[in-house]
């Protein structure tokens, strides 16, 4: 069978103030007239959608809509949701004067159960049948794990399984190849290990549950062959995950973005459902909100996420703690024992000003000097706290294998100094101290007590040294006395430490517990995988702010000038 070219090709490009097309305008007004409770990343979308369509000649291909609705017949579900419908065709059916696809990224991140698979593998097979009409045009579906990558795959075999006689037609397939002979496309699956793949030919690459994604490195192979087929896509389909700093949270910040009017779309369609804020759990009516898909499911499905919620009610920490992060999209963290939320370490996160020639102390933390060594600047003006970081890590760490975010990411940003060697060797941190005695005045040092032997001689080389108090060891009930200074600091938004993912890490990695007469210390919430030693070095100097000289003690001198 011949395949024919691009259906949009015979419809004129134009702008609508209105947009015909039920399918879109159909979850358009769902949305706007408040049908369906729906998030605020939502609504924003609507308006965002509303605004392209007003201001771009588009196409809208209409015979591909009809053409893809009746491929539905040999899928189970046999229909798709409102919302699956409005992503389907932005992200399939809508094209640009050029003819190419006015959306050729997808960013779609919706509660679990609401159907993603699903739509995953209906989008998959209408791309590689006839009524794409592209040639070759093959589907990588992808994911971290095989088990997760296969599923969607697998949806499909089982569809041309069940009627084998029909299919054979049109279809031949295996364990991990589905080829159309009308297209030669073909839909596979792939999973992690980047270095071992390469792009290829695709037309469409997708990668499912990408919160699991800790780099983009797999990512950016496999779609490096996007561009060799007409109207290449990708897609990146997921639920919310406990991986803070990875992919996933790169692609919900681009999505505000440009919902937020802030950044270019440059192709880019961000479809993000979740609730606006965790409170809003405790109403059931606005789960829907996270997953658009609820009110349509069977009972027992709502059935089964409200055993959830009770279950998670009674015991936030340990009773289904998935549920806010999986279901709700609201990244919960252990909120039994988490120093701070997430949206306060992104406040941290803002913008250092320029701290040169101002005085601070330094804070220290080493575990073992074969795995990791950290160093906190910090700064006061005011209530305000800044801190600058600086971290080491032994490549030949025992732990190396363990931990799951990008250090060599970190090192390109300039925060992480990786060592391929046996042990880091102390003149590396000394080093890094005397350059930084050259920018700022370092008053004083603070590192734990049973390390100050590893470093004391180079410390007292560059000046500080605990028998002239110029180094405080600290102990364990020192992080008593800090913790409610930490915990104001975070909660009031005076604390600052710039773009430093590392220090998001650190801090998400470490838990308070209670401690004697009522007060509260620091932990690891995992000892080998997830590192601390930036928050601890962070602790350390927090001990010794005291020292700092207030800006307003300060006197600056004009500059003497010589004729």
């Amino acid at each position: 069978m011949e395949t024919k070219p691009p259906l949009s090709s015979k419809f004129k490009a134009r702008k609508r103030k209105r947009i015909q097309c039920p399918e879109i305008t159909g979850y358009l007004r769902l949305v706007e007239t408040g049908k369906v409770r729906s998030c605020e990343r939502q609504k924003k979308l609507c308006a965002y959608v509303r605004k392209v369509f007003a201001e771009e000649e588009l196409v809208i291909d209409t015979d591909r809509i009809a053409a893809y609705s009746k491929l539905l017949q040999f899928f189970p579900f046999k229909e798709l949701f409102p919302w699956e419908w409005f992503v389907l065709v932005l992200f399939l059916c809508v094209f640009k004067r050029d003819g190419e696809p006015r959306w050729d990224e997808l960013y779609c991140i919706v509660g679990r159960g609401a159907g993603k698979n699903g739509l995953i593998s209906f989008m998959s097979f209408c791309l590689v049948t006839a009524s794409n009409g592209i040639p070759n045009y093959n589907v990588n579906i992808c994911a971290n794990s095989e088990d997760q990558a296969k599923i969607s795959f697998e949806d499909i075999r089982v569809i041309l399984n069940g009627d084998r006689e029909r299919f054979k037609k049109s279809f031949d397939w295996n364990k991990t190849e589905i080829t159309s002979q009308s297209t030669g496309s073909v839909i596979k699956y792939l999973t992690s290990g980047a270095s071992s793949k390469d792009g290829g030919r695709p037309g469409l690459v997708v990668f499912d549950e990408v919160h699991e994604f800790v780099k983009w490195k797999l990512i950016e192979v496999l779609t490096t062959g996007l561009g060799k087929v007409d109207h290449s896509r990708m897609a990146i389909i997921s639920s919310n995950g406990d991986i803070r700093d990875g992919v996933l949270d790169t692609v919900l910040e681009t999505c505000d973005e440009i919902l937020n009017g802030e950044e270019e779309d440059n192709g880019i369609l961000p479809f993000v459902c979740t609730l606006d804020s965790a409170d809003e759990v405790h109403d059931e009516k606005n789960w829907e909100k996270a997953n658009p898909s609820l009110r349509y499911l069977p009972a027992r499905f709502m059935n089964k996420i409200r055993k959830e919620y009770r279950k998670w009610n009674k015991n936030p920490a340990g009773g289904n703690a998935s549920l806010m992060t999986r279901r709700m999209g609201i990244p919960q963290g252990d909120v039994e024992h988490e120093i701070t939320s997430r949206e306060n370490l992104m406040k941290a996160s803002r913008e250092l000003p320029d701290l040169s020639g101002r005085p601070c102390v330094l804070g220290l933390d080493v575990a073992q000097k074969n795995d990791m060594f950290s160093a906190v600047l910090l700064f006061k003006d005011g209530d305000r706290y800044d801190a600058i970081h600086h971290s080491w890590f032994c490549l030949n760490s025992r732990d190396k294998a363990r931990i799951k975010v990008p250090l060599d990411e970190w090192s390109d940003l300039g925060i992480i100094t990786l060592v391929d060697d046996v042990e880091i060797h102390t003149s590396l941190v000394t080093d890094w101290i005397y350059e930084a005695q050259r920018n700022y005045d370092i008053v004083c040092v603070a590192m734990d007590d049973f390390r100050y032997d590893i470093v004391h001689s180079e410390l007292r080389d560059l000046g500080y040294d605990a028998k002239d108090g110029t180094v405080f060891k600290v102990r364990p009930s020192d992080h008593a006395r800090v913790q409610p200074i930490i915990n104001s600091a975070f909660m009031t938004g005076n604390i600052v430490w710039g773009n430093d993912p590392a220090m998001r890490w650190f801090t998400n990695n470490t838990k308070i517990v209670p401690w004697m007469n009522g007060n509260f210390k620091f932990e690891k919430i995992e000892p080998r995988g997830r590192k601390t030693d930036g928050f601890f070095a962070l602790a350390a100097a927090f001990r010794i702010a005291d020292k700092i000289p207030e800006t307003s003690e300060l006197t600056f001198f004009s500059p003497l000038i010589y004729e």
